[in-house]
């Protein structure tokens, strides 16, 4: 079993990475990973990603992810909350930007759409890091109410394995949890 993902061994998996990878990309850290890089949680079991690269360049950037996973004794997987929901208008302008490192911008993918993914898949721990979120003043329940609307219609019409009345109850479910003020 590889050892846990805190900020270190994130920061230190995109420094190598701009060593090696040597064309531009744009790489989006997902999910846990964002949250374990900005502080808000400890560590995480692997570096969730997904990524932008030219396709002349794709088959390098695999190698260089896989020899990466390897030599760092990493779990690094391919992800993104597009995944799991539909996501909201404007995602990719709120990306957060983290850094260049070497040719690779990389970003925090956007946490509105990190926070829905989490809510709909709706286990105790994605409560938590939702509420770490709207603490932080990372996200607020307003914008994620917007989100949440903008995403309803798509997820009624565009997937057959999501439950859109699951996620109408998780989000009630979260709503609950949330202070009046957030």
């Amino acid at each position: 079993m590889r050892p846990p993902i805190d900020r270190l061994r994130v920061h230190y998996f995109l420094v190598k990475l701009g060593i090696e990878f040597r064309f531009p990309a744009r790489l989006y850290l997902v999910g846990g990973t964002t949250l374990v890089y900005e502080g808000l949680r400890q560590q995480s079991l692997d570096i969730d990603i997904s990524y932008e690269v030219a396709d002349e360049h794709e088959a390098e950037f695999s190698r260089v992810i896989r020899r990466l996973k390897d030599d760092l004794q990493m779990n690094i997987e391919l992800a993104s909350p597009g995944d799991f929901i539909p996501l909201p208008t404007g995602w990719k302008e709120r990306a957060k930007f983290v850094g260049r490192f070497g040719q690779v911008d990389v970003f925090h993918f956007d946490l509105y759409s990190t926070a829905l993914s989490k809510i709909e898949r709706g286990r105790e721990g994605d409560y938590e890091d939702i509420l770490a979120m709207l603490r932080s003043e990372q996200i607020n329940m307003e914008e994620l109410e917007r989100a949440f609307a903008n995403i309803m219609p798509r997820l009624e019409r565009e997937s057959l394995k999501r439950d859109p009345e699951k996620f109408i109850r998780n989000f009630a479910a979260l709503r609950a949890r949330v202070p009046p003020s957030s």
